[in-house]
C-alpha cells in the first residue's frame, strides 16, 4: 500500500524522526554530531522552522519543529539530508544513501507538546546512552534544564507553564524528564511518526483533519461492524 502523504501544517508542531538506512549508524565521531548540529541550525534558520527539541542518537535523529510555512520543513530536511550525506561520506570514505528513506513525521498535538519533548530529550536514557537525559551531549534536554546554552533552540511557549523564573522552569522539566525515563505514554507518540498519523486528543485531530482534508488516524483492523436489524 501507498504511504501516505507527509504532514506538514504551518503554525503547528512537528514530530520528524529520520533513520539510517538498514539501522546503520550515521553519527560516527563528535565531529559528524557536531556537523548535524551545524546543518541543522542554519537550515532551520533559512526556512524559518522553530526547533524546540532534538536528539541525535548514533542510527537516528529526532526533532520536534514548528514551521512557519508548509513547506519550511521538508525543504529544511532536504537541505539537511543532502549535505550531511556528502559531509559524512567524504569524511568516512563511502558512497551511496545513508537514510533508510524519506524522513517520516507526524502533527503534534500543542497540549503535548511538553510531553514529546521530554520523550524525545530523555530517549538515551532508555537506550542506555546516559545515566541521565541531561548527561547526554547531543539532544536539547541540558538547554532545558540550564546546564548548557544552545542558542538554536526556540522555546515552544509551553515552557512558561512549568514556572514563573527560569529557575522554576529547569527544575519543572528535570521533574519532567525523571517522568518520561521509563518510556511512560511515549510509545504511541513514536508510532505515531512512523504511520504519518496525527497525535493528540480526539478534538485535536478532528481540526487538523478539516484543515488538512486527509485522514490523521489509523483505521481499525477487520471489516466494519455490521448494524443490527431493526426490530420488526
Amino acid at each position: 500500500m501507498a504511504r501516505l502523504a507527509r504532514l506538514s501544517v504551518a503554525g503547528y508542531p512537528h514530530h520528524v524522526i529520520q533513520r539510517g538506512n538498514n539501522r546503520q549508524a550515521i553519527f560516527l565521531d563528535e565531529t559528524d554530531y557536531e556537523r548535524m548540529l551545524q546543518l541543522l541550525r542554519e537550515a532551520s534558520a533559512r526556512h524559518r522552522v522553530g526547533l524546540h527539541a532534538w536528539v541525535l542518537l548514533p542510527g537516528q535523529m529526532q526533532l520536534l519543529a514548528t514551521p512557519q510555512d508548509a513547506d519550511g520543513l521538508p525543504r529544511m530536511m532536504q537541505d539537511v539530508g543532502r549535505a550531511y550525506v556528502r559531509t559524512f561520506n567524504n569524511r568516512h570514505l563511502r558512497s551511496g544513501t545513508l537514510w533508510e528513506g524519506r524522513y517520516r513525521n507526524t502533527v503534534v498535538d500543542p497540549d503535548l507538546l511538553l510531553h514529546a519533548m521530554a520523550c524525545l530529550d530523555s530517549l538515551p536514557v532508555r537506550e542506555q546512552l546516559a545515566r541521565s537525559p541531561q548527561g547526554y551531549a547531543w539532544s536539547s534536554s541540558a538547554h532545558y534544564t540550564g546546564e548548557r546554552s544552545e542558542r538554536m533552540v526556540t522555546p515552544p511557549t509551553q515552557i512558561w507553564q512549568l514556572g514563573n523564573t527560569p529557575f522554576a522552569r529547569e527544575d519543572a522539566y528535570r521533574a519532567l524528564l525523571h517522568e518520561h525515563e521509563s518510556g511512560h505514554g511515549c510509545a504511541q507518540f513514536q508510532e505515531a511518526a512512523l504511520g504519518g498519523w496525527a497525535h493528540g486528543s480526539p478534538d485535536f485531530v478532528l481540526q487538523l483533519q478539516q484543515l488538512t482534508g486527509r485522514r490523521l488516524q489509523k483505521s481499525q483492523a477487520g471489516r466494519p461492524a455490521r448494524k443490527a436489524p431493526e426490530a420488526g
